[in-house]
């Protein structure tokens, strides 16, 4: 039975992900690491702090502290958020969906909490949402279930009767960990492949989400 539903956010509340790559390689080439989207695609689901680390452990660049790209990330990424940013397709008409049901919905992302109350806010969406647990308010990100675990404490639901909105595949492997149930909506150059197969619906875009996949997904054990 899910008594709650808790969607990631860049990716599936919004169409971010192009986004975190333009700031992503535009702050990185400022310390001679020269990424592309193919190389960021590599860290797609990992939280900022996490990703910084992994191309440091690689290139070792001296220039700047980790922290100051961090927030250069940050920075960069609240600019495109609030003048360029799109919700994704079919997202309000899924979020209206559990509204009319009148279940909890929940945020569950590594993004801290001032680029997300910064897209709610945009959208007037802020007061749709029960809480919103960000990468701010975890020690570990993504895949690690840590994040989806502390939305549903807040919640006060238990995690199996949650249900999950993932695009990438380590925030996949959390919701799972977390024992929620998940609809994966794959990039499209992942949607073909197996990685996701463990999910319990995979879908190409959230506006494939009808009521016949709530309705079966919520009969489920």
């Amino acid at each position: 039975m899910i008594k709650a539903v808790i969607f990631d956010f860049d990716g599936i509340i919004i169409d971010s992900e192009p986004l975190w790559m333009e700031a992503e390689i535009g702050v990185f080439k400022s310390v001679g690491v020269h990424l592309n989207h193919e190389l960021c695609r590599q860290t797609i689901g990992l939280n900022t702090h996490d990703s910084i680390q992994y191309w440091f452990d690689i290139y070792k660049w001296t220039n700047k502290t980790r922290l100051e790209l961090y927030m250069e990330i940050m920075d960069a990424m609240h600019f495109l958020i609030v003048e360029r940013v799109d919700l994704k397709e079919g997202f309000l008409d899924v979020l209206q969906m559990f509204t009319d049901k009148n279940l909890p919905v929940a945020v569950a992302t590594a993004s801290p909490l001032r680029l997300v109350e910064a897209a709610l806010k945009k959208f007037n969406l802020t007061d749709n949402f029960r809480i919103i647990n960000s990468g701010d308010n975890e020690d570990v990100g993504k895949p690690h279930p840590a994040i989806y675990l502390g939305a549903a404490r807040r919640l006060g639901i238990e995690p199996v009767h949650c249900l999950a909105f993932e695009d990438s595949f380590n925030g996949a492997i959390s919701a799972k960990a977390a024992r929620m149930k998940l609809v994966a909506v794959p990039d499209k150059k992942d949607f073909a492949g197996t990685r996701f197969d463990f999910a319990d619906l995979k879908i190409a875009s959230l506006s494939d989400f009808k009521k016949e996949n709530f309705e079966q997904l919520h009969s489920m054990n």
